[in-house]
């Protein structure tokens, strides 16, 4: 408790929370980072369609918990409406919210969970449909906090004091809740005194590692050193990784994961070099109903954030082809371990990730 109030940025900062007013979703403006910390009031269709697209919220956890509340002050905006136009105005907007982005599972998990809540509830007047879907909203952002505290304690117990651990992209409390999930046990660690050793990849184009990874470990006093991406092989080859941790965006039911791009060929090093490699995160991130990893589908972004995002000039002449997926697949040959909040997963994967959920 000593070391929480001296630091708050142990366990992050609030980054998405339902207005006061229950019509708009107040988001920490993730694009601004780590410069400056800009806070914003998306409440249109429109302002929460685009604060997905554009990563002003981002995060397969914390997209989720946004979806949830972007539904709760849809419908606190739309309580005089009649019930039948209620009903299929929310739909359209969770099937418009759902297209945002197509790669994480929790965008469209937390939508039908939001929808779920109206089906049941369709023979209640529309206020208290909407009152239903307020405190469903805040239940998925309280389960978050709670997996993952579970995530953290899980992923601590597989390290040991003064380890170094490799990160890839962000995956700590900006993309999630509390202490986050791969992120999750050295920010436990920090608090409870297992000090750890961090390498941030800078995960091009975005540079999640460089303006969020780096920006919450360093605020929470975490050693963090900043690396580019190609230079995971030569810190691995010098003895200074002791395990990888990483996010992930959908689980598919053997094993296979989409994280961001670049996590695939992180993996293949750390196999390369005898090193541990977990993914961690939720078990709503975990998609039974998606057979492999060639069966998520990959999102294709804008080239120009490769040719000029981030610098003064472009970068590369402008009718240079780019390819610019924003995630890749890590086949589950790779993987040590899937850590979830309901325990760790080691393989045979098939048959053990279906025990979560029995």
């Amino acid at each position: 408790m000593e070391n929480e109030m001296k630091n708050p940025y142990v366990r992050g900062i609030e980054h998405v929370s339902l207005a006061a007013d229950g019509k708009s979703v107040r988001i920490l403006d993730q694009t601004q980072l780590p410069m400056r910390e800009v806070y914003l009031n998306v409440a249109t269709p429109e302002e929460c369609y685009d604060a997905v697209k554009k990563l002003m919220v981002r995060g397969a956890p914390c997209i989720g918990i946004f979806a949830g509340y972007a539904m709760a002050a849809f419908a606190e905006q739309r309580k005089e409406l009649d019930l039948p136009e209620f009903l299929m105005e929310m739909k359209r907007l969770s099937s418009y919210l759902n297209s945002s982005r197509p790669t994480a599972v929790n965008l469209s998990w937390a939508l039908r969970r939001m929808e779920n809540v109206m089906d049941e509830n369709a023979g209640l007047p529309v206020p208290e449909i909407a009152e239903r879907l307020r405190e469903e909203s805040i239940k998925i952002h309280e389960e978050d906090i709670e997996m993952c505290r579970k995530i953290a304690e899980y992923g601590l117990s597989l390290v040991k004091e003064g380890d170094g651990i490799l990160t890839h992209c962000n995956a700590g409390p900006l993309a999630t809740s509390l202490y986050g999930t791969a992120l999750g046990p050295i920010l436990l660690g920090e608090e409870t005194g297992k000090r750890l050793r961090v390498f941030s990849d800078e995960t091009r184009p975005l540079l999640q590692g460089a303006r969020l990874t780096s920006y919450e470990l360093k605020k929470a006093g975490v050693d963090v050193t900043l690396i580019c991406d190609n230079m995971a092989s030569i810190v691995m080859k010098n003895g200074w990784v002791q395990d990888c941790f990483v996010g992930c965006d959908r689980v598919a039911a053997n094993g296979d994961f989409a994280n961001k791009i670049g996590t695939s060929g992180v993996a293949i090093l750390a196999k390369h070099y005898g090193i541990p490699f977990y993914t961690l995160g939720p078990s709503s991130t975990i998609d039974m109903n998606c057979p492999t990893g060639d069966d998520i589908k990959i999102e294709l972004r804008d080239p120009e954030e490769i040719r000029e995002m981030w610098y003064k000039e472009p970068m590369a002449l402008p009718d240079v082809k780019c390819y610019n997926p924003a995630f890749d697949v890590t086949d589950h040959t790779l993987v040590t371990a899937i850590v979830t909040d309901r325990g760790i997963v080691y393989p045979p994967f098939e048959e053990n990730l279906k025990k979560l959920f029995r």
